[in-house]
């Protein structure tokens, strides 16, 4: 019984893959799950994706305040060379290419939400007014009054809310949430500060909006 193919050409070619395959397997080792996400994923333009980032004090506060594993979350577009990017708010909103984020998610939690197909017309209107924020700084109060400065949720909510004049999500006040085994971390980022009036809207939150369905991971 022959195993590989006889010809050299053949021969050739069913080794090179071996090789490439074993190249992937030394630089991506750990990240194998999160390439098969990214593989069985069919992304949209508009859809909106959540992830776990990698523990840190505001990561684990984030999702320990709103008892979710999203910790971060970023909308879906096509950039002007057609390739499939997330708009985010991280240090500043930038776009970042999917593959790349995908590839930050903590332990292959990841999700992806897409709008009801009644808003498909406000595609092009939600993704201009995603643009518009390209730039500017991440908002570390968590303050969408200040008129400077989103994060990752906010970012979405209120491109949305501009292109749709719908809400997405429910705001919330810190202090509805379970910021109590927090107190000393929001303090420190709050120059000594406990704002439980402050309304946010949480990844958790956007990920519950009525206007939208779960696409991936598919049930």
């Amino acid at each position: 019984m022959k195993i590989l193919p006889t010809t050299p050409i053949l021969r050739w070619r069913l080794l090179s893959l071996v090789f490439v395959f074993v190249l992937l397997a030394f630089f991506f080792r750990g990240q194998l799950p999160l390439l098969y996400v990214y593989a069985s994923y069919s992304p949209q333009e508009g859809d909106i994706v959540f992830q776990s980032l990698p523990h840190n004090d505001l990561v684990d506060a984030i999702e320990g305040i709103t008892h979710s594993p999203w910790s971060h979350c970023g909308v879906v577009l096509r950039n002007d060379r057609g390739q499939w990017v997330v708009i985010e708010s991280i240090q500043n909103v930038h776009e970042v290419s999917l593959f790349s984020w995908i590839l930050r998610c903590r332990d292959g939690n990841f999700a992806a939400y897409r709008l009801d197909p009644k808003y498909s017309s406000l595609l092009p209107v939600f993704k201009k007014k995603l643009l518009t924020y390209s730039g500017q700084p991440y908002d570390f109060d968590y303050d969408m009054n200040k008129g400077h400065g989103v994060y990752c949720s906010s970012l979405v909510y209120l491109a949305f809310v501009q292109a749709s004049g719908e809400k997405l999500g429910t705001l919330k006040k810190l202090g509805d949430l379970d910021w109590q085994p927090y107190e000393a971390f929001i303090k420190s980022e709050q120059g000594g500060a406990l704002p439980l009036d402050r309304m946010m809207i949480t990844p958790a939150s956007l990920a519950r909006a009525p206007q939208l369905h779960e696409v991936y991971p598919t049930k």
